[in-house]
């Protein structure tokens, strides 16, 4: 069982920065941040395996930036350059194998915190 909290949500203007962050306890073999956006389907936005491994949407390469701290417990995600479009509910996500950015491949959620980024 893993369970996963988020704090860190907010509002920022574009071009800003915010910083998410995800308390997890149990064991995960990959992690990852998805978002939602009011009437779209939840997407994948950067995963992170225990080994390290990476890996990014490309409507967010180059701006946010995924990572763990060594005891697999935290789980952060930094957005700098932050577009109108970018404004979702994110969540934290965990799965007991390999990486995937397929929401339908994730069991373990979080409750979800709000990113809004006014123009």
């Amino acid at each position: 069982q893993v369970q996963l909290v988020e704090s860190g949500g907010g509002s920022v203007q574009s071009g800003g920065s915010l910083r998410l962050a995800c308390a997890v306890s149990g064991y995960a073999g990959c992690m990852g941040w998805f978002r939602q956006a009011p009437g779209k389907e939840r997407e994948g936005v950067a995963t992170i395996h225990r080994s390290g491994s990476v890996n990014y949407a490309d409507s967010v390469k180059g701006r946010f930036t995924i990572s763990q701290d060594n005891a697999k417990t935290t789980l952060t995600l930094q957005m700098n350059s932050l577009k109108p479009e970018d404004t979702a509910m994110y969540y934290c996500a965990a799965r007991a194998t390999w990486c995937s950015l397929s929401a339908d491949d994730y069991n373990y959620w979080g409750q979800g915190t709000q990113v809004t980024v006014s123009s």
